[in-house]
């Protein structure tokens, strides 16, 4: 190393040796990479133009805080994608919202379809269309009989509302509060004296009312529209939309997609068992309490029906059905009906969501938990409803693309050093 070293910086200093045009364009020199690196080295065997300043700052810098600081940049460009992608999420809810609702539907009826294609015969679209009409039929059916019932019996509980509202008020005169008609009389006046000077709010409500009523209606057509492609051409727009990834990495990502599709279909009927078991406990707990018979499958199809709002929906569900206890069979009826909404709550949060769904979706059951909950502070009712699917797709899909990795690199790959 020396004597190259020597021979080295005589080469250098050799005026012959520097101007000789045969050793400057010699192709075997040029492409030797030992002549190359011993022509940028130095006397002292070090390569030319390493020990710069920027180089000597960086050696003063403890190693565990370069790696920390290359690490951060990276963090803080991963968060802004993500804000990025939640604000896009924001502007584009009113398409996104039935776009999601319609993939969920989808996944409910698409084994009707499947049933029908592959036992009946039937077309694509005669089959797609005979499951989403017989799908509106029932909705239609049931909310028909909700409000027959309600409708009927609403004279009685109206008759008995009456009542009890008396009952309050001879409860408030002779009770220990002693409250005197002047006072309730003032109480009156006093709502009527808010309405009128909150009309104005009252009426702009009323307006954004009526527009939220225009925006419900068309997203149910546009979930409609939706629901009937994703159930008919669902595989044609997959494997449409998989042609923008490289040709290599097409088939594994069909793969996963599929996966995680029969792992939405079986969270989504895992839904319908928690709600309809949530249904079957309240609407047992009002026949035995003999509530109103007319208000018993009403209150169950509510329940049903509310059951698939997490959180939001069970307990407004219930508490309807506490008020109906109420001013049907008195106070004790409805403090049993709240005590049966109450274990059925608690049996849904901490045993079938977390058991049922996180069997279906292949998650673990904090991952439930947490998902819905990470979903009601991002996006309220809406985000509390796909925060579970988007979790268990990402899971499975993920898994799916880890496992076939794991298939076609030999196992030494993912032990080898970088």
């Amino acid at each position: 190393m020396a004597g190259r070293d020597r021979d080295a910086g005589a080469a250098a200093g050799n005026p012959t040796a520097a101007g000789n045009p045969t050793a400057a364009g010699n192709p075997t020199a040029a492409g030797n990479p030992t002549a190359a690196g011993a022509a940028t080295t130095t006397g002292r065997g070090k390569r030319a133009g390493t020990p710069t300043t920027v180089g000597r700052a960086d050696e003063g810098v403890p190693l565990s805080l370069r790696i920390a600081a290359a690490w951060s940049w990276r963090m803080l460009l991963l968060a802004a994608a993500v804000a990025a992608a939640v604000w896009l999420v924001g502007q584009l809810r009113q398409v996104l919202i039935p776009l999601s609702i319609a993939m969920l539907l989808s996944a409910l009826l698409s084994p009707a379809v499947g049933w029908l294609r592959r036992t009946v015969r039937l077309p694509a679209s005669l089959a797609v269309a005979v499951v989403v009409i017989g799908g509106l039929g029932a909705v239609v059916g049931t909310l028909t009989a909700v409000v027959t019932q309600f409708v009927n019996g609403l004279p009685q509980l109206t008759k008995k509302a009456g009542e009890g509202i008396d009952k309050i008020q001879m409860s408030l005169q002779k009770g220990p509060l002693h409250v005197s008609e002047a006072q309730l009389a003032g109480v009156a006046e006093g709502a009527r004296r808010w309405l009128s000077e909150n009309r104005s709010t009252l009426t702009s409500g009323a307006l954004d009312t009526a527009t939220t009523l225009l925006e419900v209606l068309a997203s149910t057509f546009l979930v409609l529209f939706t629901m009937f492609f994703f159930l008919r051409d669902g595989r044609r727009i997959w494997r449409f939309l998989i042609l923008v990834v490289p040709s290599g990495a097409r088939e594994p990502l069909g793969n996963a997609g599929e996966a995680a599709w029969s792992t939405l279909a079986s969270y989504v009927r895992a839904t319908v068992l928690v709600a309809f078991i949530d249904a079957l406990g309240i609407g047992l707990a009002l026949v035995l309490l003999r509530v109103n018979a007319n208000f018993v499958f009403p209150l169950a199809a509510l329940v049903f029906l509310c059951a698939f709002v997490p959180i939001v929906g069970a307990t407004v569900s219930g508490a309807v059905a506490v008020l109906v206890a109420l001013v049907d069979q008195g106070p004790v009826a409805a403090l049993v009906v709240f005590l049966a909404v109450i274990a059925v709550q608690q049996l849904e949060g901490h045993i079938l969501q977390p058991i049922i769904m996180g069997r279906a979706v292949a998650i673990h059951p904090l991952a439930v938990i947490l998902a819905i909950a990470t979903g009601v502070v991002l996006a309220g009712i809406i985000g509390a409803l796909v925060a579970v699917p988007i979790v268990a797709v990402l899971n499975t899909g993920v898994r799916h693309l880890i496992e076939q990795r794991r298939e076609t690199l030999p196992e030494a790959a993912f032990f080898a050093d970088p």
